[in-house]
């Protein structure tokens, strides 16, 4: 990568745009970048920085801190140029940050988005514009270039205070920034991953355990009292024999359960055989009862069937003449529609007759049809009269038509020509309206964007308020807790103390005559201790150490929420004191903002809730007025097409007028010639419609006549017919005359109650003569009356007997299956267990080798450390390539693993001494001796990591500071090393401000320090 020129604009110290050459700075391949402190000089490679990756070097780039110059005029943007030569191609990056710039209407200040641009160069078409996104153009240098932005700070940007640090820090800190540059976060995720799979897995052997003794629980409660016999478990989840106690455990239990069960089958056995004998005996009473109950219940029914013979004898006659009657019935029927018929067509035509004049009263059927023939004879002549009629009464209603367009445009042109009358006022109304609104749009912008941050203030504001009780109360919390915790372990070391005093008696209270004691080995025990008063026993103390450690949870607890309510209200604390928030923008804020800056505790809600209400009530009168700019629009739009619409209508009511003109002579002309024509037709009648109706209505009376007429004729015929059927179906059904007939007739429903009658005493008459032919019960009735009752008891009680055995036997297998179902799914879980156990093993063997703390990793080394020692030697060869070169041979880097103290080993830097033949730490060397190491450190670090990155070539190197604590003659040769640096077309640039470089260094480009901003020149 060679930069060739950099252009700076409004930038930092920069008030006006400053042009780097370094295409002119690198041809003598070592320049100087040299210039008063506070002049600039470490700005320029910010900028560098800042065209590359759109950020600063992270130490710079502090929240809140802005970029561009306070020198700057207002108009003048903040910009970074870049020209630059990386991967064989050649490109400009300009880059401009967030920066309030002037509004182009108004007074004021509105806040330009952050811009970026890439070009690359074409040897044949120039530059071309490659991308203006920010995420583009950041992937693609960063691809290019191979590094990321720390890496590139720490590579090319050599800071030389840094690395004088990291010769000083220890492991933890040159860990910190090794791990930063070489990116070793996935060795750090794989140790993480290991103990969270470790943790997992333990997670999953206890809950394993757990479901073992669990399913040893129910075990127990299913086996019942043969659960009381068999040894307790005495294992706990995790420890490695649980699984075979338990499962032997339910062995025996099921063992016991099996002879339980074989002895409740011959108790079942025995108890079956009884209840039978009893229910033979039961069933025996019983049918003798039932048999004696049933002859004795068909004498009484065989009674009772002779008192109701002579009804069966009436219900049988009265059917018999019904269903003779129902022969006749269909004739009633006939009769009655024929009688009904002639009654209807004589009503129609007496209604008929009294419509009809006099004279014809009396008429027959064809002199009504002749009248009515005539009649539509003459209706049919009517018709072309009707057309003319008809037309005549269109002529009519065109002219009322033409009347009313006539007066309807008349109005039109009226209300037009006073309507136009008004129309520049009108439209100059409404442009002012438009341009008023759209100043009331851009004030309303910038209020809005003065409110957001203003009620951002003021919710922090009141979140502070609210977590500041929340403080006070999580610390009285804390303090309670604490004593509570004070209060449990104190109690607990006094009631440990205790039982330690009377530990003896609690070791006696085990000793058993013959077996030999635990402490002294003696199987004779003369005289054991006896508890004392106020003894404490193991159960005690741990219900005492329980509490303790619940209390220290609740401290912990308690503490944990302290912090966050602490950092929670920092946080709405700072974020209310925001000085630079928009909501500051009048005198008052201004004040409330300098207040602050004092160290005051901030602006109190109302502050804020006034500020916040007035912004909104300010923003909400601009925008309700912005809000009109569309209606203002549209009510112009609409007020100009209705100017054109008014126009055109007014000449399209004028055209109309005259069509109408000539329309009316016409329609004139032919209703004279429609008149003389309808005046011989009318007759009498008003017009020829009601000349048409009259006849039509004289027609219709004669049609409905001569319908009547005929109608009431066939009605007598077909009477006559029926009454002749009638009395044949009588006498032929054996009755004297129709009336009798209808007499006897029943309905269905009754023909069906009297048949019911008659199947029922029938029925009844066979059951009982089956009956009384029953041997049996002929012969029951002749033996002694039964006893069913006392049956009963001695059946119930081998009943009772034989339900408790079959209990007993179903409680004994039941409980049989549940032991073995439950000790199956105890053995799945034993062997699914094993996989598992061996999975954690193997897994925590990994995780603790990987986390430093098996007794395998002999140093103790994370995973993370071994591999940045790894890029640690590395540099340090790196380094020592030049740092003896510097130190005419004297000093060797060299990597060292050895721990001190009780940290961890692999990340320890030792220089060794030619001289003196020792190695020691490099926390030792002088102050020029530590910066002539920490140079070569940094060119040794930045080999490295030009490597990793992909070997990209790096032709142009920044070295800021440290060259004053040098002598002339290490000067001298550090300034050799720089200076092959030089091989193969490299450039190394010095920052410094010591005057001797400037005498050995020709090349130079100093950066002046001046009242309008600093500035840039180059010395060639």
């Amino acid at each position: 990568m060679r930069l060739h020129r950099l252009s700076i604009t409004a930038f930092g110290p920069f008030g006006a745009t400053q042009e780097v050459d370094f295409d002119a700075l690198s041809s003598a391949g070592l320049f100087l970048l040299h210039g008063p402190t506070g002049a600039g000089k470490t700005s320029v490679l910010d900028a560098v920085c800042f065209a590359l990756y759109g950020a600063v070097p992270g130490a710079r780039q502090s929240p809140g801190a802005s970029l561009r110059s306070d020198h700057a005029p207002a108009d003048l943007p903040t910009e970074v140029q870049l020209e630059l030569t990386v991967g064989g191609r050649r490109l400009e990056v300009t880059r401009s940050p967030a920066q309030p710039r002037p509004k182009k209407r108004g007074d004021g200040f509105t806040l330009e988005k952050a811009q970026s641009r890439l070009r690359g160069h074409d040897p044949e078409r120039g530059w071309q514009a490659l991308s203006k996104s920010h995420q583009e153009i950041g992937e693609e240098l960063t691809r290019l270039i191979g590094m990321s932005r720390d890496q590139f700070c720490q590579v090319v940007l050599l800071p030389q205070g840094d690395f004088a640090r990291f010769l000083r820090s220890d492991a933890e800190a040159r860990g910190k920034l090794l791990g930063r540059l070489f990116d070793t976060r996935r060795f750090a995720a794989v140790e993480e991953r290991l103990a969270e799979l470790r943790r997992g897995g333990e997670a999953r052997v206890t809950a394993a355990d757990e479901r073992i003794l669990a399913l040893a629980q129910r075990i127990a409660q299913a086996a019942g009292p043969a659960g009381a016999e068999a040894t307790p478990i005495a294992a706990r989840p995790g420890e490695p024999g649980l699984a075979e106690a338990v499962l032997e455990w339910a062995a025996v239990a099921r063992s016991t359960a099996r002879e339980r069960l074989d002895i409740a089958h011959r108790v079942l056995t025995g108890a079956e055989g009884r209840q039978r004998t009893a229910r033979h005996a039961l069933d025996t009473e019983r049918e003798l009862a039932r048999l004696q109950e049933r002859y004795e219940e068909t004498v009484r029914r065989a009674a009772a069937l002779e008192e109701r013979r002579p009804g069966h004898d009436r219900c049988q006659e009265e059917l018999e003449r019904a269903r003779k009657a129902d022969r006749v019935a269909p004739a009633l029927e006939l009769r009655e529609e024929a009688e009904l018929a002639h009654r209807r067509a004589d009503a129609a035509l007496d209604r008929a007759r009294a419509q009809l004049p006099s004279d014809l009263a009396d008429a027959g059927p064809d002199q009504l049809a002749d009248l009515e023939r005539r009649f539509r004879q003459e209706l049919g002549g009517l018709e072309s009269a009707r057309r003319a009629e008809a037309r005549s009464a269109g002529i009519d209603g065109e002219r009322e038509r033409l009347e009313r367009e006539s007066r309807a445009d008349d109005a039109t042109v009226r209300d037009a020509d006073a309507w136009l009358a008004g129309w520049d006022a009108v439209h100059a109304g409404l442009r002012e309206r438009i341009a008023t609104a759209q100043e009331a749009a851009t004030r309303a912008e910038r209020l809005a964007g003065l409110l957001a941050p203003a009620r951002r203030r003021l919710e922090a504001a009141r979140r502070r308020d609210a977590l500041a009780d929340e403080l006070l109360a999580a610390g009285e919390t804390l303090a309670e807790a604490r004593e509570r915790a004070l209060d449990a372990h104190e109690s607990w070391l006094g009631l440990r103390e205790r039982r330690l005093r009377d530990i003896a008696a609690e070791l006696a209270a085990g000793l058993v005559d013959g077996t030999p004691c635990t402490v002294c080995g003696s199987a004779e025990h003369p005289a054991p201790a006896t508890e004392g008063d106020g003894h404490v026993d193991r159960a005690t103390e741990e219900t005492a150490l329980t509490a303790h450690r619940r209390a220290e949870e609740t401290r912990a607890r308690a503490e944990q929420a302290l912090g966050l309510v602490r950092e929670r209200h920092a946080t709405a604390h700072a974020e209310a004191r925001d000085a630079a928030a928009p909501a500051a923008a009048d005198g008052s804020s201004a004040a409330v903002a300098d207040g602050e800056a004092q160290g005051a505790p901030g602006p109190s809600v109302d502050e804020l809730r006034d500020t916040v209400d007035r912004l909104a009530a300010e923003h909400a009168a601009e925008h309700l007025l912005a809000a009109g700019t569309h209606a203002a629009r549209e009510a112009l739009d609409a007020a100009e097409r209705e100017h054109a619409d008014r126009l055109e209508l007014r000449q399209e009511a004028e055209r109309r007028a005259a069509a109408r003109t000539s329309r009316r002579e016409a329609l004139d002309r032919e209703q004279t010639a429609l008149h003389d024509e309808l005046a011989a037709v009318r007759g009498a009648s008003g017009s020829v419609a009601a000349h048409a109706d009259r006849l039509t209505r004289r027609v219709e009376l004669l049609a409905e006549a001569a319908e009547a007429v005929r109608a009431e004729r066939d009605a007598a015929r077909r009477r006559k017919e029926a009454d002749d059927r009638l009395s044949d179906a009588a006498f032929r059904a054996g009755f004297d005359t129709p009336e009798a007939a209808a007499a006897t007739l029943l309905d269905p429903a009754a023909q069906r109650d009297l048949q019911h009658r008659i199947d029922a005493w029938q029925a009844e008459a066979a059951a009982v003569a089956d009956r009384r032919a029953e041997r049996d019960a002929r012969e029951a009735a002749e033996q002694p009356a039964a006893r069913p009752s006392a049956a009963q008891g001695a059946f119930e009680t081998a009943e009772w007997l034989l339900r408790e055995a079959s209990s007993a036997l179903a409680a004994a297998d039941q409980r049989c299956g549940e032991l073995t179902r439950l000790s199956r799914q105890a053995a799945d879980e034993v062997r699914r267990l094993g996989p598992v156990r061996q999975e954690y093993e193997r897994v925590a063997r990994l995780a603790g080798l990987a986390a430093g703390t098996s007794a395998d990793n002999e140093r103790k080394m994370r995973l993370e450390a071994y591999v940045l020692a790894a890029r640690l030697e590395q540099v340090a060869a790196a380094a020592t390539a030049r740092l003896q070169r510097m130190s005419s041979g004297r000093y060797t880097l060299v990597h060292s693993d050895a721990r001190t103290g009780g940290r961890r080993a692999g990340l320890g830097l030792h220089v060794v001494d030619a001289w003196t033949g020792s190695e020691r730490d490099t926390a030792t060397l002088s102050g020029g001796e530590t910066f002539f190491a920490s140079l070569a450190l940094a060119l040794g670090l930045a080999d490295v990591v030009t490597e990793e990155a992909g070997g990209v070539r790096l032709d142009t190197l920044f070295i800021d500071e440290g060259f004053g604590s040098l002598d002339d003659q290490t000067l001298d040769e550090v300034l050799d090393v720089l200076d092959s640096l030089r091989e193969r077309d490299r450039s190394v640039g010095i920052v410094s401000h010591v005057a001797d470089l400037r005498r050995r260094i020709p090349v130079r480009l100093e950066v002046v320090k001046e009242r309008q901003g600093s500035s840039v020149r180059h010395r060639l």
